[in-house]
């Protein structure tokens, strides 16, 4: 069994409902356990600006998947919940984002792990340094990470 963080986000329909249907998905996959996830966080949108805000969260797994399958369960996920990919960072009913995997480098034209981007993205630490802030990572650890980030716009849900 592998360690792995999923990043999740919804900006569109019940975008708290969306999580946690998410996270339900996620500890339903084959092989795989929900260990813990984040509080919910508020967040601007990044990328495209003109955009209602997001609410992100993370997920620990412990999973047996390979990176791979793991990546092909979440897009079924996003799939079911409706998700259609349409604009580049844009607006979506759920985006699920595999971030990292104990003891997995990888790089492919499907999956890159290390997640290549999550140091530039408060939306994608704040949550994950509820579960693992001391998680190394290229650059630094998840809370040196954060600490370089400007967070403002950036709340943590009741």
């Amino acid at each position: 069994m592998t360690l792995a963080y999923v990043a999740l986000g919804s900006n569109l329909g019940d975008p708290q409902q969306q999580l946690l249907d998410a996270m339900e998905a996620l500890a339903k996959l084959p092989d795989t356990h929900l260990l813990q996830r984040s509080a919910f966080y508020l967040t601007p949108p990044w990328g495209v600006l003109e955009q209602p805000p997001f609410i992100n969260a993370a997920a620990q797994l412990e999973t047996a998947l390979s990176p791979h399958a793991l990546l092909e369960a979440l897009l079924e996920i996003e799939k079911n919940a409706g998700r259609i990919r349409a604009a580049r960072n844009g607006p979506r009913i759920l985006d699920l984002d595999l971030l990292h995997m104990e003891g997995v480098q990888l790089d492919d034209p499907r999956l890159t792990l290390p997640h290549p981007r999550m140091a530039e993205r408060a939306f994608v630490l704040l949550p994950l340094h509820d579960l693992a802030p001391t998680l190394p990572l290229p650059g630094g650890t998840v809370a040196q990470l954060l600490a370089r980030l400007d967070l403002a716009g950036c709340e943590r849900l009741p």
